[in-house]
């Protein structure tokens, strides 16, 4: 993650926090998100040895991320010891073209579809029986990225915090 803030840092993006070792960062910019995003694209092959050429970046604004949390299911992420809650963020598709592939298992798994995710909730009980995992059969999964309800909302936190100190 140091070297991908390095990355970022070079590429002229300022006020670079990395959050986790799975790609999460969060940047400033006066670029738009489409601009930050091919920029990103564009150097991470250059940059870094990766299993595929294919690299796809999802970027959000502070008021995207924001909204994702604000329109998640009623009661989603409130009981962390009984359900497993995740956000799968959808880039370059719809979450009516992404739902159909999710096969929720009856009394295990739950999912609902959001502006640019699909909200996934596991019974942590039965997590073992969850049919989440079957979404990476699907040619669609390489247009998804997956967060934690726990993730996705430190790094709302995270973003706020660097807006009011940077």
């Amino acid at each position: 993650m140091a070297d991908l803030k390095k990355c970022l840092e070079n590429l002229g993006f300022s006020n670079v926090m990395t959050y986790i070792a799975s790609g999460n960062v969060i940047l400033a910019s006066d670029q738009g998100a489409q601009e930050v995003r091919q920029d990103i694209e564009a150097a991470l092959p250059k940059v870094f040895k990766l299993d595929s050429e294919l690299i796809k970046v999802l970027v959000l604004s502070q008021a995207q991320l924001q909204a994702v949390v604000d329109n998640k299911p009623r009661g989603f992420g409130k009981l962390p010891d009984e359900y497993y809650s995740d956000v799968v963020f959808l880039m370059d598709i719809t979450s009516v073209q992404a739902m159909p592939i999710f096969n929720p298992r009856e009394g295990v798994d739950k999912v609902w579809s959001g502006d640019g995710v699909v909200y996934s909730q596991r019974l942590a009980a039965l997590r073992t029986k969850s049919r989440l995992s079957s979404i990476v059969a699907s040619p669609m999964y390489k247009s998804m990225t997956i967060r934690s309800w726990g993730t996705v909302t430190k790094l709302l936190a995270l973003v706020k915090a660097a807006k009011t100190t940077g």
